[in-house]
């Protein structure tokens, strides 16, 4: 199942959001365009965004909202802490590759990580410096590829202009997949065995 659902009246935006674990030790930016301009179960890689959610018994439990950056090295920003390895906690699964990052005093997961992270300064708007870290130069997104981020979309800050996570929902926009099973293919409208809306 496909659709485009953009249209003139209603074209893409590609904005830079906000989001923290509850007690904000954890901080990021990301930049999403909204409405994502492909809506597929199964989009390019190189599409934007990547809107999951995931019946895997890891992502049921934690009940993680996969926003998937296509281009993660320059739309993905931990404001704090700059060191996550040190600073959050860690759940470490699938061999023990892909890092479960969570606050260790609210416990919020914002994101999940697999690869080489780095400190880096960028320009913000008001021209100071920010630092921040983030996937390291080089990326090539895929497990396969030893490289693998996800946002938790949960934990983007309520209220942003364009950002409606129940819009997300009713427009179609979220690809489920069956990881529980493995039996049926990715698919647009309803969660899998186990899955969640």
């Amino acid at each position: 199942m496909s659709s485009q659902d953009p249209s003139p009246t209603n074209p893409p935006t590609r904005r830079l959001y906000t989001g923290s674990c509850h007690c904000a030790l954890t901080k990021y930016q990301i930049y999403l365009t909204l409405p994502p301009p492909i809506i597929t179960a199964n989009p390019p890689a190189s599409s934007t965004p990547r809107l999951r959610k995931c019946n895997c018994s890891t992502c049921h439990k934690m009940s993680f909202f996969h926003v998937r950056l296509p281009d993660a090295v320059n739309d993905f920003r931990l404001l704090s802490p700059l060191d996550p390895e040190k600073e959050l906690s860690d759940y470490a699964c699938f061999k023990a590759q892909v890092h479960w990052y969570f606050c260790p005093r609210c416990g919020v997961r914002c994101f999940a990580f697999m690869g080489e992270g780095v400190v880096k300064e960028v320009e913000g708007e008001g021209g100071e410096k920010v630092r921040y870290w983030g996937p390291k130069e080089g990326w090539v997104e895929g497990t396969e590829n030893g490289s693998y981020l996800s946002v938790n979309a949960a934990t983007l800050d309520a209220g942003q202009e364009g950002l409606d996570l129940r819009e997300w929902h009713e427009k179609g926009w979220i690809a489920y997949l069956d990881q529980l099973d493995e039996v049926e293919g990715d698919r647009l409208q309803k969660p899998h065995r186990g899955g969640m809306y």
